[in-house]
């Protein structure tokens, strides 16, 4: 079962469920989508990764693997320099303005831990179950065949 939290919009004030994902720990990576800020999240297990994209692991995906990826379901990129959005207005989350919430939640800040402040560390979010995995553009077959034939 997992845990959600709940953070606030900086800009509309609308509240959302979310997860924080710690990408060190599950050995991926992610990018969030620049029209609805969606999130995918990239698994280095993942057995057809396109080899094209030398994903790298722990953080933003690297540019070679984004160039690879499906569109969103919203007709948006997934890139690395993207942040994610509040599902309410679409205004891009400040990660600094996070800070107040995911800090307040996180069990971890009792103990000294504090939040990266970035969305480009090793932690990525995900907001209101908005999320794809392993969205990776599927080889051109028909493409192939005319090349080759």
């Amino acid at each position: 079962m997992s845990h959600f939290d709940t953070g606030s919009c900086d800009s509309c004030g609308g509240k959302f469920q979310y997860q924080l994902v710690h990408n060190g720990f599950n050995d991926s990576a992610f990018a969030y989508c620049d029209s609805c800020g969606s999130s995918a999240l990239l698994s280095g297990w993942y057995e057809r990764i396109p080899t094209k994209a030398k994903l790298k692991v722990h953080g933003p995906v690297n540019p070679e693997a984004e160039a690879l990826l499906e569109p969103c379901a919203c007709g948006g990129r997934f890139r690395a320099d993207a942040s994610p959005k509040c599902p309410h207005c679409r205004a891009s989350i400040s990660a600094e303005a996070a800070r107040s919430f995911i800090e307040a939640n996180a069990l971890g800040t009792k103990g000294g831990w504090r939040w990266q402040g970035s969305w480009n560390g090793i932690y990525s979010i995900l907001i209101e179950g908005r999320n794809t995995k392993d969205n990776w553009q599927r080889p051109n077959t028909s493409l192939e065949r005319t090349r080759e034939g």
